[in-house]
């Protein structure tokens, strides 16, 4: 009976989300996270934190009272010494704190989402099938961040800026629930999806959107979703142009505001992923994610 219970509400969960005006709801919440009267913050702050249990003791501004946002609480720095980077020379760093949702091979163009369902690398990356083929039969890791998680993202591996590319879609949650029942999730969900020249190869980072993701930014571009209308738009950046951008291993590349999911690709040879970087493993940024072959 339970089982059944469990299922009916899993469905409407779900269903409730094909109708909610999710990009509407998700400007909304983006307008409340930056309203500043103090009244409004503070409170909205102090619940959020008692509700989600979240842990300030990392934080570098560990007093609640200390943010004049929402916004500029969820997307609070860490103390410097709080997340020591794997300094073995071939480590390849976890970019985030979160929960290992799957992990491991690409195989014929295709990603594992959850037990049974797969979804197309080249739609997840906006269909640049170049990008597609050099990463196909490769290794990848998706990770999602639950709402108490800090939510800055950081760099698996030195990187410089090959192109970032902004893909309209939708905003559907991307707990575990919606991963095991909306079929591809990841490649239907808003996202942006940045592409990196690294000493292991090319790697792509894809920050995925979700209802209530009021915005995702990068270090280089800034806000870059809410972006408006229908169209993927690309931003290419040669290795000489000057509006590439080089960053170190375990340098911060961008924000969430509010919680969602990075998928990292990697290519054929490249990488390999820690034996203990399965379904469910709690994972904090700066660990060891696997090692450069």
């Amino acid at each position: 009976m339970s089982t059944v219970i469990s299922t009916l509400g899993e469905r409407l969960f779900i269903g409730l989300q094909h109708v909610l005006p999710q990009h509407l709801v998700s400007r909304l919440v983006h307008w409340l996270a930056r309203v500043e009267a103090r009244w409004f913050s503070r409170r909205f702050i102090r619940v959020f934190a008692r509700a989600f249990k979240v842990d300030m003791s990392d934080a570098e501004q560990p007093s609640l009272d200390s943010y004049p946002t929402f916004n500029a609480f969820f997307t609070r720095s860490l103390r410097p010494d709080a997340r020591p980077l794997d300094d073995a020379p071939d480590a390849v760093l976890c970019p985030v704190d979160g929960t290992i949702s799957q992990a491991g091979p690409i195989e014929n163009g295709m990603l594992l989402q959850a037990k049974g369902s797969q979804f197309s690398l080249q739609s997840l990356l906006g269909n640049d099938a170049e990008l597609a083929q050099q990463l196909d039969g490769g290794t990848f890791a998706t990770i999602y961040l639950a709402p108490y998680n800090y939510h800055r993202i950081h760099m698996p591996l030195a990187g410089t800026t090959q192109s970032m590319r902004l893909v309209p879609g939708r905003l559907f949650s991307v707990n575990a629930v919606t991963a095991r029942r909306v079929p591809g999730l990841f490649a239907r969900n808003e996202r942006v999806v940045c592409n990196f020249t690294t000493p292991a190869g090319p790697m792509a980072m894809v920050l995925v959107g979700a209802i209530n993701v009021g915005s995702i930014e990068t270090v280089w571009a800034g806000e870059v979703t809410p972006g408006g209308g229908r169209d993927v738009r690309t931003w290419a950046y040669g290795l000489s142009d000057d509006n590439a951008t080089t960053l170190d291993a375990g340098a911060e590349m961008g924000r969430f505001n509010m919680g969602s999911t990075v998928i990292v690709a990697f290519p054929p040879g490249a990488v390999v992923l820690e034996h203990s970087m399965t379904p469910g493993t709690t994972v904090r940024m700066g660990e060891r994610l696997g090692h450069c072959v």
